[in-house]
């Protein structure tokens, strides 16, 4: 399955009739894999501060987390896992994998829980799948 494919299936897939606003798989240096054709245009500066607070929790807590110019407030996630943010009826899950960040964008009726399902579901996959390869015999 292309990366395409995981972000077109499984990122934008329909949850009760609604789907993600955007979603992306990104390299931990900011290199696009697949994103959807709605997802934001971001900078290096704001992947560099994502990857800073996986590595740093919480440092993203006081300037917020910016995605595409766009500023959300940090809510609580999983410590070098999950960064979850809010800007008003909507926000953002990123997953962090061994190789990439799992990023959705949502907003209502999509909810946050739904959101955080679709994300951290495929990024936990690709992560368990990456294990196995890195653990299997060549």
């Amino acid at each position: 399955m292309s990366w395409q494919q995981y972000v077109d299936e499984h990122l934008m897939c329909d949850i009760d009739g609604n789907t993600l606003t955007s979603a992306a798989i990104i390299g931990h240096d900011g290199s696009v894999w697949a994103q959807s054709a709605t997802f934001p245009q971001f900078t290096a500066e704001e992947v560099a501060a994502i990857m800073k607070d996986f590595d740093e929790p919480g440092s993203l807590a006081p300037t917020g987390l910016f995605l595409g110019g766009t500023k959300y407030m940090v809510i609580q996630g999983e410590p070098g896992a999950v960064i979850r943010g809010k800007k008003g009826s909507g926000g953002v899950t990123i997953k962090k994998t061994s190789q990439a960040l799992i990023i959705g964008v949502y907003d209502e009726p999509l909810t946050p829980g739904q959101c955080n399902m679709i994300v951290e579901r495929l990024g936990d996959y690709l992560y368990e799948t990456d294990q196995m390869q890195v653990q299997s015999p060549a």
